[in-house]
């Protein structure tokens, strides 16, 4: 199964240049391509994030109705296990203490980026987020073995990392379940 990384930029012409970093200049732990998946618009973005775990984001900061930060920070909320990086053109001091604080990003890189750090800082992300993973694995199949964790419960967090929602149900008025929710907004 390959991993998902998922860029957010208002233009167009650099979620391009994106898409071909990652597909030219990223491998995966087995030698793979990452699957990458790019948005201009960031509500789209975590409409999809609901339903695709992503192991990273790489996102814009200033970008029409939410900022970087904000959904960063939204995204932490569905997958607190993914890797989120900050792309700005523009210097701010306040949008990097937020995204520190807030958001709490791996990094915050400059536009216009070298192709050296940024995938540096991409790879940085990615071990980071694989060793925090293994981490809960194993700290998870500890808890087990002293009869703190039950294995179901250790098998719903394994499929919540993985698919972000499916372990929770959406019950309707009438006691059915809603596989979807149909007011909200698909690509």
């Amino acid at each position: 199964m390959s991993e998902h990384i998922l860029l957010v930029d208002d233009e167009p012409h650099i979620l391009t240049a994106l898409q071909r970093l990652m597909h030219n200049g990223l491998k995966d732990a087995g030698g793979g391509r990452y699957q990458v998946e790019c948005f201009t618009d960031a509500t789209l973005a975590l409409a999809r994030a609901r339903e695709r775990a992503f192991a990273l984001v790489i996102s814009d900061q200033r970008m029409p109705g939410m900022t970087g930060v904000q959904f960063l920070t939204a995204l932490r909320q569905i997958q607190p296990d993914c890797g989120r990086i900050v792309l700005s053109g523009y210097a701010d001091l306040n949008a990097l203490m937020a995204a520190i604080n807030e958001a709490a990003i791996d990094r915050f890189i400059s536009k216009p980026w070298t192709d050296f750090e940024l995938l540096s800082a991409v790879r940085q992300a990615l071990r980071i987020r694989e060793l925090s993973m293994e981490n809960q694995r194993l700290a998870d199949q500890v808890r087990q073995q002293h009869g703190v964790l039950s294995a179901q419960e250790a098998e719903m967090r394994r499929l919540e990392r993985m698919e972000p929602g499916i372990t929770h149900v959406q019950w309707g008025s009438d006691g059915s379940f809603i596989l979807e929710d149909p007011g909200e907004a698909r690509r």
